[in-house]
């Protein structure tokens, strides 16, 4: 008898949706017009789904009277912000490519993201925490012809939405008519393993079906808030949160620009959420905050756990402590929209936890030998792939890199995992030298090529470490110049502000020379090794 094969099907009586997200937006506002849709707690923000799209409208009116037409891209660089969430959904009714840019980024990050997609308006907060956005633009400009157009929220917002005034409905209408739902409608940059971020092209198909679906497994209706953490210009914000909110009429519930345990409690105490988002560490932090007892969380009952795999202690006090019976984890990546495999509400405890669920309705999954691509048995591990309406549609003008991910329709995902007899997947590993800090994905040549412009560094290797709060840390180990002997503080020194800050390697490690294979490669499993059993982890 032949064993079952690590292949399985999404089967669904759920149609796909064949609309544009302002196509659905404006079907949750005629259903739910009167409900609550945004709130954003420390904008003092609040708005009901009828208020939402008349502000949509008004910044969608400002992108057509800056000359945005059907496929210009429009950056915006910001953290969690009301404001982002306008923008989302106006680019996605006039035909625009939303580039989210990360908010941790600096200056070589951000020339690479402007020019990559030639960005002809970017709308940016003032700052971040300690950096400062207006400043790191000045820096760029003369070494870079984008952005075209600037809009900085809190100096030039209300500029930009008089802007609209003189935009007709009719003129917004009128290009809504031309839009198609396979029209690309978003870019995210992703690390991959080798040099720079590649810019995920996504449709509205792609996410506005994704969070739709997120949104039918986690049981939400318009009576849902759901507490969204987590940042928008990951999928996690944007697509978990926001459009499997709209596609539902539930209420998206903003904490923050950044994530502070204490605000999040609070807020769903104060809130009434039903619905809680975070990766492994943020649940930790809550669960761990000294004022953790005196919240009422009685009335959440769901919620999604994704970004790093999920400690099963935690998992536990996650659903006794915090009310949250029917939390789910989600596999993803920011190419398939991003889910593609998810544990359901009434999923036993350990498949929750030992496992990231089974395939996602409309969606396929398979298991292949990463060196024939030929399906493995149930119970062998090989590379995740996934085909189906979620497959980005491309890296963003890298044809060659795109056809390296996505082959016969199906997204490599370079993620090793094992399917079980019942369509369970477990993520045992990474066929790609990714590392991924609390929910971050970090490519660790990024990283060693800009350590190579400092004139100490000859060469440079970077590996992920384990760590308990983040899941892995980034470690440097470094070949120095004959002369030269930097401290680590120094080199440290040399990459804030250039680098994004949690690029920046926690560890670093001196050496004549690498481990190295007989055929010459690096042995980084040995220098994991090494490295953990030096600093006891």
């Amino acid at each position: 008898m032949m064993n079952t094969l690590s292949y399985s099907h999404g089967v669904s009586t759920t149609p796909l949706r064949g609309e544009t997200i302002g196509q659905s937006l404006r079907n949750t506002v005629e259903k739910h017009g009167a409900r609550e849709a945004l709130v954003m707690v420390t904008q003092n923000y609040r708005a009901t789904y009828q208020e939402l799209w008349e502000q949509v409208e008004q910044v969608a009116k400002s992108l057509l009277a800056y000359g945005i037409q059907k496929g210009d891209r429009v950056g915006i660089w910001s953290p969690n912000r009301y404001e982002w969430v306008l923008v989302q959904f106006a680019t996605a009714r006039v035909g625009a490519i939303l580039v989210n840019i990360n908010p941790a980024y600096k200056t070589q990050d951000l020339q690479y993201a402007l020019r990559q997609s030639q960005i002809k308006l970017l709308i940016a907060a003032p700052n971040f925490r300690h950096t400062n956005y207006v400043e790191m633009l000045d820096q760029v400009r003369p070494h870079c012809e984008y952005p075209e157009q600037t809009v900085i929220l809190e100096r030039d917002w209300e500029a930009f939405l008089r802007a609209g005034h003189s935009i007709r409905t009719a003129d917004l209408e009128e290009r809504e008519q031309t839009l198609q739902f396979d029209d690309p409608i978003n870019i995210q940059y992703t690390s991959g393993t080798t040099g720079f971020p590649k810019g995920a092209t996504l449709s509205h198909h792609n996410i506005l079906n994704n969070g739709f679906f997120i949104g039918q497994i986690l049981r939400y209706t318009e009576q849902d808030k759901v507490c969204i953490p987590v940042p928008f210009y990951h999928c996690f914000g944007m697509v978990i949160g926001n459009l499997a909110c709209i596609t539902h009429g539930a209420c998206m519930v903003i904490t923050g620009e950044s994530f502070d345990p204490e605000v999040v409690m609070q807020t769903v105490q104060d809130e009434k959420c039903t619905s809680l988002y975070g990766v492994p560490t943020m649940f930790i932090a809550e669960l761990d905050h000294p004022g953790f007892h005196k919240y009422d969380f009685s009335t959440l009952r769901t919620g999604v756990m994704a970004g790093s795999n999920c400690p099963i202690d935690t998992m536990k006090k996650v659903q006794q402590k915090m009310n949250m019976r029917e939390v789910t984890v989600c596999y993803g990546m920011t190419e398939t929209s991003p889910v593609s495999l998810q544990s359901r509400t009434d999923d036993p405890l350990e498949k929750r936890v030992a496992t990231v669920g089974t395939v996602h309705p409309h969606l396929e999954v398979k298991i292949v030998d990463p060196e024939t691509d030929q399906v493995v048995p149930r119970g062998q591990r090989g590379e995740l792939c996934t085909r189906g309406y979620s497959v980005m549609l491309g890296y963003w003008d890298m044809p060659e890199a795109t056809a390296r991910a996505i082959r016969n329709g199906w997204m490599h995902t370079g993620d090793l995992a094992v399917m079980d007899e019942e369509g369970y997947v477990q993520i045992v590993g990474r066929i790609k030298d990714l590392i991924i800090r609390g929910g971050e994905n970090i490519a660790p040549r990024e990283i060693e090529e800009f350590l190579m412009t400092h004139r100490a560094i000859v060469d440079v290797q970077v590996i992920g470490v384990p760590d308990a709060k983040y899941g892995e840390e980034v470690m440097a180990w470094v070949k120095l110049r004959d002369g030269h002997s930097p401290l680590p503080e120094e080199i440290r020194e040399y990459c804030k502000g250039k680098i994004a800050t949690f690029k920046i390697p926690k560890y670093w490690k001196f050496v004549d020379e690498f481990p190295m294979t007989v055929t010459g490669k690096v042995r980084q499993i040995e220098m994991r090794e090494i490295s953990a059993k030096e600093l006891g982890l």
